[in-house]
């Protein structure tokens, strides 16, 4: 499998992050962090890496993990509340591997019949990654089916961002690689009348218009649009937002709203974007920014239909956190919440290497029409650390998420909560 290049290179980030290290914090909020489920590795999962966790109408969790249950291949996993305040995990789908799906690293949604749906990135017919459905039984139980397996040719390949659906039932998600160029397609599933679906490839990336979309999820606008971000390979193309408006003969055009530099508006974008009520975007960058550490930046629709892009929030390094790999979400009084995958504290391995085990941010909008930022929480080491997932709140303002691992070979992630 090709490996995408981030536009730092990983001796560039441990040098810089060795200085950044010893620079002032950002300001520290008091909050409370509590761990809900500590994994191992086991049957129960492991691994929790870069999926948005999902609650039902009764206050359960859901989530996959890339890793560990029954078959080692990765699990679909419930987290339900029990009345002394601690959480029971149970195990919905583990997979097979093989013509099953496996390494899930993306979430899972809901239909409106309250059936899940999911990408892997490998396992299919054809090894280059599923779709699948885990259908709920009367009896409790969950019965699972790939509903569409990756060629790996024109079609796409290794699907790492997760699928939304429309308004008709019909799913969208994009591949990190495969199609006609092998730089990734958006897709389309439609449901037939038989119970099977059938893909169509919406668009296919070049390199020019961007390419490998990665860990975000495609987000619709009111009027129908797709919106989303390519991650970029290399320093020659550090990533780009896009737009994909449908055209009345059923096909859809492509256009690109940003087109990062790898300077000071960021690099490598693999967030799934939001938008606020005037209908800007706001997502993060993984890397660029002043120190090369990532930022949270907004993008603002312009009267000709160009977009301009803000950087709200640069990230040093250091205590203030790095390498924002997950989007961003706003609470109702319009603050900014995220995680960042290092920085923080502590000597984490994680997945790209670098010191610190992340942080959960807050950023809040000031009177003189900038950001401040706010380090909620920073994680220390194993168990859970090197958050990878976006944050989701529940009705009453708390915030859940999904730390990997820090790299130990008995660390295998969790899940927790932030009351702010």
């Amino acid at each position: 499998m090709q490996q995408k290049k981030f536009w730092f290179t990983l001796s560039a980030i441990l040098a810089v992050l060795g200085v950044a290290l010893m620079l002032p914090a950002s300001a520290e909020a008091i909050s409370k962090y509590k761990v809900l489920y500590t994994f191992t590795g086991g049957g129960d999962g492991g691994d929790p890496e870069d999926n948005k966790l999902i609650f039902d109408a009764a206050g359960n969790l859901y989530g996959t993990a890339v890793g560990g249950g029954a078959h080692e291949n990765g699990a679909v996993f419930e987290l339900t509340p029990n009345s002394d305040g601690s959480w029971t995990e149970s195990v919905l789908y583990s997979f097979a591997g093989g013509t099953d799906a496996s390494s899930v690293r993306a979430g899972v949604t809901f239909d409106v019949s309250g059936n899940l749906y999911g990408t892997s990135v490998s396992g299919g017919d054809h090894g280059a990654g599923t779709v699948f459905k885990l259908s709920h039984n009367s009896d409790g139980s969950w019965s699972e089916s790939v509903i569409y397996s990756f060629s790996g040719g024109s079609d796409g390949a290794v699907a790492v961002g997760g699928v939304v659906f429309d308004a008709a039932g019909a799913l969208y998600g994009t591949t990190g690689q495969g199609g006609a160029q092998g730089h990734g397609v958006v897709f389309k599933l439609t449901e037939n009348s038989d119970g099977s679906w059938t893909e169509s490839v919406l668009h296919t990336f070049t390199g020019k218009d961007g390419g490998y979309p990665d860990h975000g999820n495609l987000v619709f606008d009111s009027a129908g649009g797709l919106y989303g971000t390519t991650s970029g390979f290399g320093a020659s193309s550090p990533g780009t937002v896009f737009k994909l408006t449908p055209n009345g003969d059923g096909s859809w055009k492509e256009k690109v709203l940003h087109y990062f530099t790898g300077g000071k508006d960021g690099a490598t974008p693999e967030s799934t974007l939001i938008f606020d009520q005037a209908g800007a975007l706001y997502g993060t960058a993984a890397e660029g920014g002043s120190g090369g550490f990532g930022v949270v930046f907004k993008l603002t629709p312009n009267a000709d239909g160009t977009w301009t892009e803000h950087v709200l929030h640069t990230f040093r390094g250091g205590t203030d956190g790095a390498l924002p790999l997950a989007g961003v979400v706003f609470d109702t009084a319009g603050n900014l919440y995220g995680t960042t995958y290092k920085g923080g504290f502590g000597q984490c391995n994680g997945m790209f290497g670098g010191p610190g085990c992340g942080t959960v941010f807050k950023l809040t909008p000031n009177s003189k029409g900038g950001w401040t930022g706010t380090v909620l929480h920073r994680f220390h080491a194993k168990p859970n650390a090197n958050p990878y997932s976006q944050l989701i709140f529940d009705g009453v303002g708390n915030l859940y998420g999904a730390s990997s691992a820090d790299g130990a070979s008995s660390s295998h992630g969790g899940v927790f909560e932030i009351t702010p």
